[in-house]
């Protein structure tokens, strides 16, 4: 069976839920699991891009080990632990290659235990059964707030 942008979105939510256990026990870093789930499933030119990142975070990032050396390390270092996926529309698109999910993430931030939620837009492409490229939009500040980075 050929892993189809839906797929890949499934499996990296159940991933993102359960706290990525396929790699607890490996360096997230070079792990082939990932830190993202879609792990084998993650083509060598793999494209990933935020495009409202803030300064000092990437906005692009090309290949796939380049993307792992800085994924991994940075879903450590994030005090949240994911608990659903609110109101997921995922939209079919011409391109067959392609999906749009739109979505709540909500969690409970570990260091507060305050739950928040923040919105996301993903743009995901698959491509002869190889995640290719993934478009990111993040609501930053809601996730700011819920970490208390907001500025004063």
């Amino acid at each position: 069976m050929t892993l189809t942008p839906r797929d890949a979105f499934t499996r990296w939510q159940h991933a993102v839920l359960s706290g990525f256990p396929e790699d607890a026990d490996t360096d997230r870093a070079t792990s082939t699991a990932g830190p993202t789930a879609y792990g084998g499933d993650l083509a060598d030119d793999l494209v990933v891009e935020w495009p409202f990142n803030p300064p000092g975070r990437p906005r692009r990032v090309e290949g796939r080990a380049a993307f792992e050396a800085i994924a991994g390390p940075g879903r450590a270092a994030l005090p949240v632990r994911f608990e659903e996926f609110r109101d997921l529309v995922i939209h079919e698109t011409a391109d067959p290659e392609v999906i749009i999910a739109e979505y709540l993430l909500a969690g409970t931030v570990l260091t507060t235990g305050r739950q928040a939620s923040a919105g996301f837009v993903t743009v995901l492409r698959v491509r002869d059964g190889k995640v290719v490229h993934v478009r990111e939009y993040q609501d930053g500040a809601a996730m700011a707030a819920a970490l208390g980075e907001l500025p004063g």
